[in-house]
């Protein structure tokens, strides 16, 4: 058989066993997606493909076989051959990839020579990722292009060995709505060309359904679930799978009218051993029998044509295999009272269903009011004239690609982005530019939690002396066992340094941190963004609870529409420092909205390029509705389309586009 073949593969580190008795097939051209949790095996079985695993490890036991090659039984001088000629691995972090120190085409050029192919080829390998000008591309360092551009340099240097094998580890993540989708078109295109086998490393299930034929469900390095991808992310057998997507954000979908669940505990380290399922402590449908005893993998019927067929019948078995002793239980409309609630699968909105309707957020006063903001780096403008509004009580969020200036927006209202024109009043007070000049009062009122939380957390002291001296020096009065607690961190973490907690630890210790003076206002800058499902799950569910609880204020930014269709009251829409609409969340990502916000949630395509003036509207360049020149040349006016929700645009209102298959705003 010619693509991926993996039979009973097993990992292990230091002895204590990672990855147990995986296998699966990837047919030439099919891509298979694997998902999980963070440390349940994904990536390990991602290097385990090219015959390498971390330090320390080992592949104790199976087969992988491409296009015929037993890769594991190649001698040490063939793995290195056959890794040069047909495996290519694309990684998360895209400038980690990178030369800093070399241009793009030099190092493209060193990837072609290990092959045997010309440095000639370099301008063809940019123009198949779909760069503009492939030969100014060339001349440039990793460090002046985009995220999005850098991935796609790697994938360049990718195709470069014409691969088998591509192995994408979270391609996407941290990049933007619509670098995301460009990303994902181009690696659908390479997969039918190449004919190549693909496999797909990946925390986001949205993502893998989109992009994958087949899925995989690890936890505690094994597959629990496995079959086709609409099958299994639809309506899944296992209650692992169908956890994860309990705790997934999607557009339509808020805090208020669908909470999110989180897993409890956390998955089995390596080489812990369990008598039983190694998902009974956590999941809420064990029994006896599964604490007791491992299930054996199983088959689950399938629909064909819209019809159940039993797993019986002319090799269905092989489609869709589940580990568990009651499968399907998480499908059932009425599980037993202690359950989590999850909205049966045929109940569950397209993503053209329209967001439901909410209760509506109380009216306040303004808390925080952003009048006429623009900040410079050099001849850069960050933001531009920026205007914003946040009431008391009220969840802001603030969306727009890379580079669009929200994180300097963000910094600005924290103090952090340095002087410009503009005012920022808090309480009808005006707060200084720079943080170190405002007074006690306004520096507690204001808090940040960054993206990566060692930029709040001090490395060298523990969790209870960093909550400590934060309350001390913000004038608060709370414990930092009564801090840790509500932010959801045991006991034992107050003991521990940032270097020896998990991503969501580390971000909840940096929430608990931020809420130790008792802000009026936090400033969320992409606080989920490297999280797995049930982590964001967990950290979105706690920032919902302490603006609950608190009546606090966010100011909350992020790539991902879902996660901030979920947690915001009103949003707001960057391009290119300028805030070219805002208003009540559902009405902003449903329409009639920006044409740019369209671009963002997916229901239009960017037009052909164009010129614009320095007065024009900037997105008109690549708008697929401007009008003639007037977009080119006049600034576009504001459009007030009721309840807060002003558009800059020159289109009437009734020409906005709207999310596809919504005819009215919820």
């Amino acid at each position: 058989m010619t693509g991926l073949r993996i039979e009973d593969l097993s990992v292990a580190y230091a002895g204590k066993a990672a990855v147990r008795g995986v296998s699966f097939t990837v047919a030439p051209g099919q891509t298979y997606g694997l998902v999980g949790e963070s440390g349940c095996g994904k990536t390990t079985v991602g290097r385990a493909l090219g015959g390498q695993v971390a330090r320390g490890g080992a592949i104790t036991s199976g087969r992988i076989v491409v296009d015929g090659v037993d890769v594991l039984g190649l001698p040490p001088a063939g793995l290195r051959r056959w890794r040069a000629a047909a495996l290519a691995v694309v990684h998360q972090e895209a400038s980690a990839s990178l030369d800093p120190t070399m241009r793009v085409g030099t190092q493209l050029t060193q990837a072609l020579r290990a092959r045997g192919r010309d440095r000639r080829e370099v301008p063809e390998l940019l123009e198949r990722v779909r760069l503009p000008d492939p030969r100014a591309i060339a001349r440039r360092y990793p460090h002046q292009l985009s995220g999005g551009q850098q991935q796609r340099v790697v994938i360049a240097a990718a195709l470069a060995a014409r691969p088998r094998l591509l192995v994408l580890d979270e391609p996407t993540t941290g990049l933007d709505a619509t670098v995301e989708r460009e990303i994902l078109e181009l690696i659908g295109e390479l997969r039918v060309e190449l004919a190549a086998a693909v496999v797909l490393i990946s925390h986001d299930l949205d993502l893998v359904g989109r992009l994958c034929d087949r899925v995989g469900v690890l936890y505690a390095g094994r597959l629990v679930e496995e079959g086709p991808a609409g099958a299994v992310l639809r309506e899944p057998a296992h209650p692992y799978p169908a956890a994860l997507l309990a705790g997934t954000p999607r557009l339509g979908r808020t805090r208020r009218t669908h909470p999110l669940t989180s897993i409890p505990g956390h998955p089995p380290v390596p080489g812990e051993e369990l008598a039983g399922c190694s998902f009974a402590p956590r999941c809420p449908w064990a029994d006896t029998l599964c604490h007791s005893t491992a299930p054996a993998p199983s088959a689950v019927a399938v629909a064909v044509a819209g019809v159940p067929v039993p797993p019986v019948a002319s090799g269905v078995a092989a489609l869709h295999q589940v580990s568990c002793h009651h499968p399907g239980q998480a499908r059932r409309p009425e599980p037993r009272p202690q359950l989590p609630q999850r909205q049966p699968a045929e109940t569950e909105p397209t993503e053209t269903e329209p967001m439901e309707t909410e209760p509506a957020v109380p009216e306040s006063g303004p808390l925080l009011e952003v009048r006429g903001l623009t900040r410079r780096y050099g001849r850069t403008v960050a933001v531009d004239g920026a205007d914003l509004v946040i009431r008391r009580g009220e969840v802001v969020g603030l969306v727009g690609e890379s580079g669009s200036g929200k994180t300097t927006l963000a910094r600005a209202v924290a103090g952090l982005a340095g002087r410009g024109p503009g005012t920022i009043t808090l309480h009808g007070r005006p707060l200084h530019p720079s943080v170190t000049r405002r007074d006690p009062g306004q520096r507690r009122a204001v808090q940040m939690v960054f993206q990566n939380p060692y930029a709040s957390l001090n490395p060298s002291h523990t969790v209870r002396v960093i909550l400590a001296k934060a309350a001390r020096s913000l004038g608060g009065t709370r414990d930092p066992a009564d801090l840790a607690r509500e932010a959801g961190l045991d006991a034992y973490i107050l003991d521990a340094r940032p270097d020896r907690l998990s991503g969501g630890q580390r971000q909840r210790a940096a929430i608990a941190r931020a809420f130790a003076g008792e802000p009026d206002l936090v400033v969320c800058d992409e606080p989920v963004s490297a999280l797995d499902v049930s982590v964001q799950a967990g950290v979105l569910r706690l920032l919902d609870d302490r603006q609950r609880a608190g009546g606090t204020s966010y100011l909350f930014i992020s790539h991902d529409l879902a996660v901030v269709g979920y947690l915001a009251d009103r949003i707001a829409v960057m391009y290119q420092g300028r805030i070219v609409e805002q208003g009540p969340a559902g009405q902003v990502l449903h329409g009639p909205h920006h044409p740019y916000t369209a671009l963002l949630v997916g229901s239009r395509r960017p037009g052909p390029p164009g010129r614009v003036s320095g007065t024009g509207c900037p997105f008109a360049g690549t708008c697929p509705s401007r009008v003639g020149g007037l977009c080119d040349t006049s600034a576009p006016p504001a459009r007030d389309l009721g309840q807060g929700h002003v558009v800059r645009c020159h289109l009437d209102p009734e020409r906005l586009p709207r999310r596809a298959g919504n005819s009215t705003s919820p």
